[in-house]
Order: C-alpha cells, then sequence, then structure tokens
C-alpha cells in the first residue's frame, strides 16, 4: 500500500502493470443472502433487511441485520460447528466458496504459497457474556474449555487455514471498522511481495450481542427507530440518526494477474491501488474536514495511476451518524470536486457489520463493476450540509465505468481505500 507521502505517478486506470493483483473469487454471506447472486439482488433492490433481533430483546435499540439462518453442520460437520464462534463460521463458510468461485481445489494446491488474512473488528462478546455467566454462578469448572479458542479474533484465520490447508502467512488486522478492507490491502502486498501465490481475504464479524449494542446506544451511535426499525439505516440522509448493528463475513480470493492468466481463471476485477492514513485526532470522531480520509484516497490513486476523473463509482462507508458521514462527505468533495461519481453506501441495506463492512463492501465494488451497475442507498431523500454527493437511490443506475473505489474507516481514526478496475 502508499501512503500520502509517496509522489503521484501520471498514468491512467486501464495502463497495464505487471504487479497488478485479480480477485478470482468471491464468497459472501451477510444480512442480504448467503450468495453472490443473492447479495447483489438485495442490494440493488435497495431496500433495508433490518427487523427486531430476538438477541436484543427488552434493549433501547433491539433491531439489528442478521445473516439468514443456515445450517451450520451441514456446512462444517457437528465437531467443527461446536468448537467454531459465529464469526468464525461465517468466515469458514465464506472462504470455501470464495475457493470453489475461484476455480481453485484446496486439495491439489501448493499450501504453504497460500496465505490468509482476515479482518475482525473485535472478539466474540456473546460467547464471553454466557462464560462469564458461568464463573459467576458456577465457578471456574462451569466455564468451557473452549470459550478462549473460539472467541479470540485471529481464529477465524486460523480455522480457515486449518480447513483449506493454507500453510502460509495467516493472521487477522484489527483496525476496527476498517479491519476488513485493512486485511484486502495486506493480503495484496504479500502477492506483490512474492510471499503467496494465493491470499484468501477479507472480513469477519457478529456483534449481535446485548454488550455490543448497548455499548453502541451508550455511544449514541445507533438508530434509535425501533418502530421502523427498516427506516433506521439511511447513510449520508438529512435524517440520520445513526447505524444499525449488522454482522457477516466476505472472503476474496487474490492472485497476480499474470498467474491468474496462466491458470485460465476468470477475473471478476483488479485490485490496482491501496492507500491507508490515519487522523490521529480522535478516539472516536473523525476529522471533521475529511482531510485523514482525502489521504487515503488520493494514496489509492496514486498507487494505482489513477487521477480523480478515473473513478466511475464510489462505495462509501456511509455508517448513517451524522460526524461520520459529514466527514466522508467532505473528503469526497475535496477529491472529486463539483463533479463527484456516483455514490452508494450498502449498510443502508444491510446495516454495519463493523470489522467485516470493508471486506463486504469490497466485495459489492468488484459486483458493480462487473454489472456495470451501481446499486441504490436505502432509505436515501435528501442531503444536508455543504458537501453534496451524487448519491444514487431509489433504483440501481447503470454506469459505465472502468475504476471504483471502496472507502473504510474505523474507530481509532483508520482511513483505508481501495481501488479495482475491470480486468
Amino acid at each position: 500500500m502508499t501512503t500520502a507521502a509517496h509522489p503521484a505517478t501520471p498514468s491512467t486506470a486501464t495502463s497495464a502493470r505487471a504487479d497488478a493483483v485479480a480477485v478470482t473469487g468471491l464468497g459472501l454471506l451477510t444480512p442480504a443472502g448467503l450468495t453472490v447472486a443473492e447479495n447483489w439482488a438485495t442490494l440493488c433492490a435497495g431496500r433495508s433487511v433490518a427487523a427486531r433481533d430476538p438477541e436484543l430483546a427488552g434493549l433501547p435499540v433491539d433491531f439489528s441485520c442478521r445473516v439468514p439462518e443456515f445450517d451450520t453442520v451441514a456446512e462444517l460437520g457437528r465437531s467443527r460447528a461446536r468448537r467454531i464462534d459465529r464469526f468464525g463460521c461465517l468466515a469458514l463458510v465464506a472462504a470455501r466458496r470464495a475457493v470453489a468461485d475461484a476455480g481453485l481445489d484446496a486439495r491439489t494446491w501448493c499450501g504453504e504459497r497460500v496465505g490468509v488474512v482476515l479482518g475482525v473488528g473485535s472478539n466474540s462478546l456473546q460467547t464471553y457474556l454466557g462464560e462469564f455467566r458461568h464463573l459467576a454462578e458456577g465457578g471456574p469448572h462451569r466455564v468451557s474449555p473452549l470459550a478462549l479458542p473460539r472467541s479470540v479474533p485471529n481464529m477465524a484465520a486460523g480455522e480457515v487455514a486449518i480447513d483449506l490447508g493454507a500453510g502460509g502467512p495467516s493472521f487477522t488486522t484489527a483496525s476496527a471498522c476498517a479491519s476488513g478492507a485493512t486485511a484486502i490491502g495486506v493480503a495484496r502486498d504479500l502477492l506483490r511481495a512474492g510471499t503467496c501465490d494465493v491470499v484468501l481475504t477479507g472480513g469477519s464479524e457478529s456483534s449481535r450481542s446485548p454488550m455490543a449494542a448497548t455499548c453502541f446506544q451508550r455511544m449514541r451511535a445507533l438508530s434509535g427507530r425501533r418502530e421502523r426499525p427498516e427506516l433506521a439505516s439511511r447513510p449520508f440522509d438529512a435524517d440520520r440518526d445513526g447505524f444499525v448493528l449488522g454482522e457477516g463475513a466476505a472472503v476474496l480470493v487474490l492472485e497476480r494477474e499474470a498467474d491468474a492468466r496462466a491458470r485460465g481463471a476468470r477475473t471478476r476485477a483488479l485490485l490496482r491501488g491501496c492507500g491507508a492514513s490515519t487522523d490521529a485526532y480522535h478516539p472516536i470522531a473523525p476529522l471533521p474536514d475529511g482531510s485523514g480520509a482525502v489521504r487515503a484516497v488520493r494514496a489509492a490513486l496514486r498507487d494505482a495511476g489513477c487521477v480523480p476523473e478515473d473513478v466511475g463509482h464510489v462505495n462509501a462507508h456511509g455508517t448513517s451518524t451524522r460526524l461520520n458521514d459529514d466527514a466522508e462527505a467532505a473528503a469526497l468533495t475535496r477529491v472529486f470536486g463539483d463533479r463527484p461519481p456516483p455514490v452508494t453506501a450498502p449498510k443502508g441495506v444491510i446495516g454495519h457489520a463493523l470489522g467485516a463492512a470493508g471486506a463486504i463492501e469490497a466485495a459489492y465494488t468488484v459486483l458493480a463493476l462487473e454489472h456495470q451497475l451501481v446499486p441504490p442507498t436505502a432509505n436515501f431523500g435528501h442531503q444536508d450540509g455543504d458537501h453534496k454527493l451524487d448519491v444514487v437511490a431509489a433504483v440501481p443506475r447503470p454506469v459505465a465505468m472502468s475504476a471504483a473505489l471502496n472507502c473504510s474507516f474505523g474507530f481509532g481514526g483508520h482511513n483505508y481505500a481501495a481501488l479495482f478496475t475491470t480486468a
């Protein structure tokens, strides 16, 4: 990845790059569906899937966006399903599907050349809540010996590596809600460095726990629209009042473009540029003028050899909170000026999957390039403030584009941007 200190490189979005990295497989399990096709259809429908959540019953905010039920025992086997927490199960199933989508076979690949880099924002609060209760009510002997290994964040990557025989580097990135996006950039760097030939990357998170919901509600970060949950998440809308808790997993298979071409693989898109920065400003609030995000976006453009005019679409972080949407709108306005590319914010449909959000939205950016279509932002009516974005709303918009930008930001001031182009 590049940082804001690197000089610009004049080029175009379609120029050849010897170090180009191909996206050859996608696996998605989100509130929008359990397959890539289901996700795209739900996203393009532009309607929120938020609903009351039994896990959150009795709390001030008692709704979320949930991944549809699927049979973890049938997918993973009884023993593995029992020992892996929900965020790990989501990651493992998404990884298997991404590998299959890429036309790869874990039984025959050279495992020591395969890496796994997944973003996870936090550990599983739901599991710990139960185990703390066991400790308080019954003593140490009531605590499950699986509590720790099923709950620590690195086990998403660890279980995927174990299951698929990936013997290369395997680890988890944690940069709050930018974790999944950060993982993708690190995975790209492993390929460019020659450390791996294939990297499974993305993110997974399931924070639909009473503690997580309570913490975010106490911070006034969650929407309070309990009577109409489906109208709660409204990125960039003037009437937004907070985000909706979500969950999910996305795994992308990355390979060097030359390697993918040599094996006859389908290339869904190319990952051309990545940029990162830190606000160094506040633990929670972003820089109001969006200058930290601006540095990350411009770094991604330089890394790709692109200029702002090359970008045909922006998949925004768009949390539906006042501070974050204002800062992101300011940043995009500074980068793209008076003629911004069409913007969408998937959190209006699927809520905020926290550490997995950047990975899920990167996959959606790839799909937008494939379909030459920008999905609508759910619940968007009109903007406020001085920064006017071209927010796609109500229906999908056909757009002829060769490059699309994905933006992700997180607590701690983490900013990450990734630029994808058509193959």
